[in-house]
């Protein structure tokens, strides 16, 4: 581990909130001097012998983009697997063995799965090994997305900044918030902030998990819970909206649930408080209209733009580059 303390990053609970407002400024500062060709040049050299395994057997569009970028941002080297049928371990090769063989031949291990825990079962591996390198989670089945969860905070930061931020904040959650990654990422950051208030808005079956309610309780964070977005809507500064995550059905119960009342649309829109934004992770399915995309209250795309910056911020914190470029 180095100066910054960040090694691994596997759960958002591991994060304060001194190092979330130093990533933030990192973020900023990597992305102001990424605008000049001097600046761009400065950070790419900032590793260009450090190399990154890019293990993504889950898919993704976004989120592997965005760490490509960053990576090459810093003129680091990128290997991938993105296509689980190439990997030994159709041969039977243990996960572990295959997590320790990364190892040998790259900085740093960047992984999206399916099933949840898998990150944290890589990370205890490279613990135990003489050479160990950070693993990053970059989705875990439906359990945590930490660094969608940084991106979303620096997104909010930035839309808040004239009010000073994301503290006093009422920010509502809605959609399939049971099996939602991101809005469990998300929230167990809240209890780095004062005065936030969370709304959690969902359709019968599909409400925040306990476990998250627990975390809020012993933490402080107030919290309230409905069916219904107009019973909050007067009050936001920010509703985060999340799509139905199909890909984690049992027993088919997507089908059967009625989301149109969970979905944004310009008659939506017209309701909405007029300086309130409106987040998604994306991909989007029916619960956001693309009529709305052009709305001044939309930050969905600058989420997406903010994702690479963060995850410069990141890479470079774990590495221990902030130094080298002068952030206060």
């Amino acid at each position: 581990m180095g100066s910054s303390g960040l090694f691994h990053v596997i759960d958002t609970r591991q994060f304060d909130r001194p190092m979330l407002d130093r990533l933030c400024r990192l973020a900023t500062h990597v992305r102001t001097l990424a605008k000049s060709r001097s600046g761009a040049q400065t950070l790419q050299r900032l590793a260009p012998n450090r190399r990154a395994m890019l293990y993504f057997t889950q898919p993704s569009t976004r989120t592997f983009l965005s760490f490509n970028s960053a990576c090459h941002i810093l003129g680091m080297q990128t290997s991938e697997i993105r296509n689980p049928s190439i990997s030994s371990e159709v041969k039977g090769e243990t996960f572990e063995d295959s997590i320790r063989t990364f190892s040998s031949y790259a900085d740093i291990i960047i992984m999206r799965t399916p099933e949840g825990g898998k990150a944290a079962r890589a990370a205890e591996l490279m613990d135990s090994i003489p050479r160990p390198v950070p693993v990053i989670n970059a989705g875990s089945g439906p359990d945590q997305h930490p660094t969608q969860a940084l991106l979303d905070i620096y997104t909010l930061e930035r839309s808040f900044e004239q009010r000073g931020g994301i503290d006093g904040s009422t920010i509502a959650m809605m959609g399939d918030l049971r099996r939602g990654r991101t809005v469990r990422s998300l929230s167990y950051l809240m209890k780095n902030y004062r005065d936030v208030r969370l709304r959690f808005v969902a359709p019968p079956g599909f409400e925040i998990k306990r476990d998250i309610l627990d975390h809020l309780d012993e933490h402080g964070v107030e919290y309230a819970s409905t069916s219904r977005l107009d019973d909050v809507m007067d009050d936001l500064d920010a509703l985060y909206v999340t799509r139905l995550q199909e890909e984690y059905d049992e027993q088919n119960e997507s089908e059967n649930a009625d989301y149109a009342s969970y979905s944004i649309g310009p008659e939506q829109l017209r309701r909405f408080p007029s300086n309130a934004i409106i987040m998604h992770p994306l991909p989007r399915g029916p619960e956001l209209d693309p009529g709305i995309d052009n709305d001044p209250r939309i930050m969905y795309w600058r989420q997406e733009r903010n994702g690479m910056w963060m995850r410069v911020a990141l890479l470079a914190a774990i590495f221990d580059l902030d130094g080298d470029l002068n952030v206060n």
